[in-house]
């Protein structure tokens, strides 16, 4: 018997639980789109260094096996292999299948810790199974039913060229194989988000096509008391098995009421459920934005701090004298007896790679399933395009280590960025996003060409398109690699020792924003005060 060892797409450097700190996606339908692609977006936010991977497609022997480990080396599950599995770039297969998640913890007495499936195999393991997104459903909950679920509770974003699909599960606990799950499919035309927290309410329970359910799904929470049948009305998946708190609404909710708010703002929804309000009723599962959504669209949704709404992170003394919208974990503190929380944004600094999935049913598999790509904060960050029918990834992305820095990294470069830009944020922040819509602008407007291209090989020479998809993927990466790499040495001379240089490149004092000097004299009013006669002018000599 043959065994092998599950390569992960992104391999973490840390473990599970760090990795679950917190994710956000969004879900958008052929109908609500602006081109008739299903799009789906995922960040992937926790302390670790991703490093991207293609899997290529491949034939296996019967008696050949996966062997599922942890972190630490121990074997979670060995399951058989499957006569062929498909190629996987990051969360898309060939058959242009995406996944996403967000993980809810709920009821932490449900995960089984000794053995099971964590999420991250079960995705890639479906994605190397599956070609749709019912399929998938299929695969991920027969997985789970023969080998166990090992995490806590996770919320999965599930689309193909099609259909978009939430699907929602949570274990059973210790040495109890299987999970209780969900999972409904997002009607044509709406749109839907996720973060952190589980979404699914009632469902309907007769419906098939549009809704699938573990068969034990209500009679578990019943027997564990997580629901009275009686007394709570009709059940609420995220109810019982994810119940809410003020502290996890601030956390979760208001990341899908600014999702929700900018996709239609004639809604005019309320912020009441994101900060706790006693009776606020639960965001909708899904809306109708009010346009349909391009890729860039739900690229602009994803780089969010709540700007313009009462809870802009930009603005406050909080921000800074420069606006930073980044603030230091832990989120909660206690000042003096009394418990506090930071925002938690969409966009945030603890984010390690982030996707935007884009399926199109009008475009062969190979060109139509485009995998745009980013390192660290979405906001900062820049999206470049892998194709489904790549055979490999940018090197600059598929290298480096946590623990030590590398200008080889295309993940290092970013943070060198993103990190260097706290010391002026309202500053440097332009000058990054400038360079970050160049680029991205450029590789849409070089779309239409070189899927036209491929998709005329993919006539005559398919292996030669693949070849062609693959090399523009590549240089695609590391143009933005090397154009980051450019950026940050470009930022350490314009900005140095606390001058910024001007077009010339002369130094000059810009100082601080008046409204940041006014709180600074307020708190210390003596302080910094000069003699009545003095001038506020700097001195001469450095």
């Amino acid at each position: 018997m043959r065994k092998g060892i599950l390569l992960l797409s992104v391999l973490m450097a840390a473990g599970w639980a760090r990795l679950a700190l917190g994710c956000t996606n969004i879900l958008v339908t052929k109908g609500a789109s602006a081109d008739g692609s299903v799009i789906i977006s995922y960040s992937v936010d926790g302390e670790f260094h991703p490093v991207l991977r293609a899997i290529p497609a491949a034939d296996h022997k019967p008696g050949d096996t996966y062997e599922i480990k942890d972190w630490h080396g121990a074997v979670r599950a060995t399951i058989p292999q499957v006569p062929h599995t498909y190629a996987v770039c990051g969360i898309m297969n060939e058959h242009q299948l995406a996944i996403g998640e967000t993980t809810f913890d709920g009821r932490l007495e449900l995960r089984d810790t000794r053995e099971g499936i964590s999420y991250w195999p079960l995705m890639e393991i479906t994605l190397q199974r599956a070609r749709t997104a019912r399929e998938a459903i299929k695969v991920m909950t027969d997985l789970v039913a023969q080998y166990g679920y090992a995490s806590t509770g996770e919320t999965f974003s599930i689309a193909d060229p099609n259909e978009a699909w939430i699907l929602e599960m949570i274990g059973r606990g210790d040495g109890v194989k299987g999970a209780l799950w969900v999972a409904e499919r997002v009607p044509d035309g709406m749109i839907a988000a996720h973060a952190n927290k589980s979404r699914i309410g009632s469902f309907p329970l007769h419906e098939p096509d549009t809704c699938l359910y573990s068969p034990d799904v209500i009679d578990f929470a019943v027997a564990k008391g997580y629901y009275n049948p009686k007394a709570d009305g009709p059940f609420r998946f995220c109810d019982a098995y994810c119940p809410a708190t003020p502290e996890k609404l601030r956390y979760t909710s208001t990341r899908v009421w600014s999702i929700f708010r900018r996709a239609a703002p004639s809604l005019n929804l309320s912020m009441d459920r994101s900060r706790g309000a006693k009776g606020a009723e639960p965001y909708p599962l899904w809306i109708k934005a009010d346009t349909k959504l391009s890729v860039q669209d739900v690229m602009a949704l994803m780089r969010d701090h709540y700007e313009g709404t009462p809870l802009d992170m930009t603005k406050g003394i909080d921000a800074g004298p420069f606006g930073s919208p980044l603030r230091a974990r832990p989120i909660t503190f206690t000042l003096d007896g009394t418990a506090y929380a930071w925002e938690r944004p969409i966009s945030t600094q603890q984010t390690g790679c982030s996707y935007v999935a884009e399926m199109r049913s009008f475009l062969p598999d190979p060109v139509g399933g485009v995998l745009w790509y980013g390192v660290d904060d979405t906001y900062t960050s820049c999206y470049f395009p892998l194709y489904a029918g790549i055979t490999a990834v940018p090197p600059s992305f598929a290298r480096g280590s946590l623990h030590r820095f590398s200008w080889d990294s295309a993940w290092w470069v970013f943070n060198v960025v993103a990190n260097y830009a706290q010391l002026k944020f309202s500053y440097m922040v332009k000058d990054i996003v400038k360079v970050q819509q160049e680029l991205e602008g450029n590789f849409f407007a070089l779309q239409p060409a070189v899927e036209k291209t491929a998709a005329e090989m993919l006539k005559t020479d398919p292996a030669r398109a693949r070849r062609f998809l693959t090399d523009y993927s590549v240089s695609s990466g590391e143009q933005v690699y090397a154009r980051w790499k450019d950026l940050a040495e470009t930022l350490f001379t314009k900005y140095n020792d606390g001058y910024v240089q001007d077009d010339k490149g002369e130094a000059q004092e810009l100082g601080y924003p008046e409204e940041w000097l006014r709180d600074v004299v307020k708190a210390r009013p003596e302080q910094f005060k000069l003699p009545a006669q003095s001038s506020a002018q700097s001195p001469k000599s450095y």
